[in-house]
């Protein structure tokens, strides 16, 4: 009986994969009380639910603010979330009350890097439209114009913020005959060298691409950054791939960018609001291909992100290392 007293409440806002709810379970150190749905759990049962406990594993799509914190109390030692960005917590919060956050960097560059060349792919080739086509009988006969798009090969793709993940997608890019790797951030990389990239102002980078690919963080300073100024300074014939955050491109300007013609294509696997609404200009267009998020969306990825995110939650309950602790 003592031994049941001394379990620590952890609170878990979502279905997560198996191997992540048995290292759990295992453990022997928790009492686990779960959100069992693969729909996000609503405001009010969050609030009810992180009542008095020691650790909640949370994903995106779970506001971490002061009202959370408050409604969790003192108990509350560690926050892990299912996730690489970490945008939806108040970290100066969290901070102030010394809790401790575990995140899931790493373990899904290889998917959502695959997942952003498939939609580069995707929208430079036309693919939904293609397979609209087959389906619809547009399909008549062979024509030389019919549905053509734009090759990778001898192209210059620029990448916005060369991370783990920019890096990833360049160098799967490079494959396919790309002839420059443009990169923008705040400083240049020293692994940048190994696809050849040139560190360049965001300008240049926009305007000499034919590829404009996206994978930097949210910040204040990215934030709208994908503006009419910027898809004005594009070419023409340039794609534009969006796998980062929603809210890093301003999606009206986008729309007419792409409707007037200004920029060739779009590909976005994030989008704000996540879900797009089913009504939202940007789904009447031909030339933009909308994902719904799902860069990680693998199964081994997916399993290996609960995993870690459960041992992140277990190290932060006990007080031993986290294998991926953000450090403030």
């Amino acid at each position: 009986m003592q031994a049941v007293q001394q379990l620590m409440k952890v609170f878990i806002t979502r279905r997560i994969p198996p191997e992540g709810a048995k290292l759990l379970s295992q453990a022997g150190v928790c009492e686990v009380a779960q959100w069992d749905s693969d729909e996000p759990v609503p405001r009010a049962e969050l609030l009810k639910g992180v009542e008095g406990a020691h650790g909640i594993l949370c994903l995106l799509s779970d506001k971490i603010d002061a009202e959370l914190l408050d409604a969790a109390g003192p108990n509350l030692k560690v926050i892990s979330t299912l996730s690489v960005g970490f945008d939806h917590m108040a970290m100066d919060e969290i901070k102030k009350r010394g809790i401790r956050v575990g995140y899931t960097p790493d373990v899904l560059t290889d998917a959502t890097a695959e997942l952003t060349v498939a939609l580069l792919l995707a929208a430079a080739r036309r693919l939904p439209e293609g397979v609209e086509e087959v389906k619809n009988g547009g399909w008549s006969s062979w024509k030389p114009l019919w549905l053509c798009g734009y090759g990778l090969s001898g192209s210059t793709v620029g990448v916005v913020g060369l991370g783990r993940i920019g890096l990833a997608i360049a160098k799967r890019l490079k494959a396919f005959g790309v002839k420059r790797t443009l990169y923008s951030g705040r400083t240049a990389k020293a692994y940048a060298g190994e696809v050849g990239g040139e560190f360049v102002p965001l300008d240049t980078l926009v305007a000499e691409s034919d590829f404009v690919v996206v994978s930097c963080s949210l910040t204040p300073d990215t934030k709208g950054m994908c503006d009419q100024a910027f898809f004005s300074k594009m070419k023409k014939t340039a794609v534009f791939i969006n796998s980062s955050r929603g809210t890093v491109v301003n999606q009206e300007d986008l729309y007419q960018a792409l409707s007037t013609g200004q920029i060739a294509a779009a590909g976005l696997d994030v989008t704000a609001p996540e879900p797009l609404p089913t009504d939202h200009p940007l789904l009447t267009l031909k030339n933009c291909v909308v994902l719904p998020h799902i860069g990680s969306a693998t199964y081994s990825t997916r399993g290996v992100m609960a995993e870690l995110s459960a041992q992140n939650l277990l190290g932060g309950l006990q007080g031993t290392d986290m294998p991926s602790e953000l450090t403030f």
